[in-house]
């Protein structure tokens, strides 16, 4: 019975331990209202990234499991940007997609610090060619 319960509690520590390290590993995203995260830019000097999409776009769902969950993209985007994100038929993220003519998803804005437009693109990326995006923004 000691055997079990020993044998146990070191499973249910690995399982806590790689759901902490799998949920860092990748982008964070910024949980804060517009006018917040332009503040926080403006006060940092960084540009922002701002991920717009919708809860139905499959490309979407490929990027938010796939290529943002990726460690190397993680400590790129990161260190270099705030990053948001913005469901384009919610909240916020409305007025976002009429502000920069969203027309397909996902889409990526990128934003000098002062929030000024740097660069926009669409479309599913894999992890080295998001990060590449990203190197031409912050050159």
């Amino acid at each position: 019975m000691k055997k079990l319960l020993i044998l146990s509690a070191a499973i249910l520590f690995s399982i806590v331990i790689t759901a902490q390290t799998s949920s860092t590993s990748g982008i964070t995203f910024e949980n804060a209202e517009w006018s917040k995260v332009l503040a926080k830019a403006k006060a940092e000097n960084k540009p922002i990234f701002i991920d717009i999409s919708t809860s139905w776009c499959g490309y979407c769902k490929k990027m938010k499991t796939k290529t943002f969950t990726d460690s190397e993209v993680g400590k790129f985007y990161n260190k270099e940007f705030i990053n948001v994100s913005f469901d384009a038929e919610k909240g916020d993220g409305i007025a976002l997609a009429e502000k920069y003519k969203v027309n397909g998803y996902p889409t990526f804005v990128y934003l000098n610090p002062d929030g000024s437009l740097a660069e926009q693109t669409s479309g599913y990326r894999n992890a080295e060619e998001f990060i590449k995006v990203g190197q031409l923004i912050t050159k």
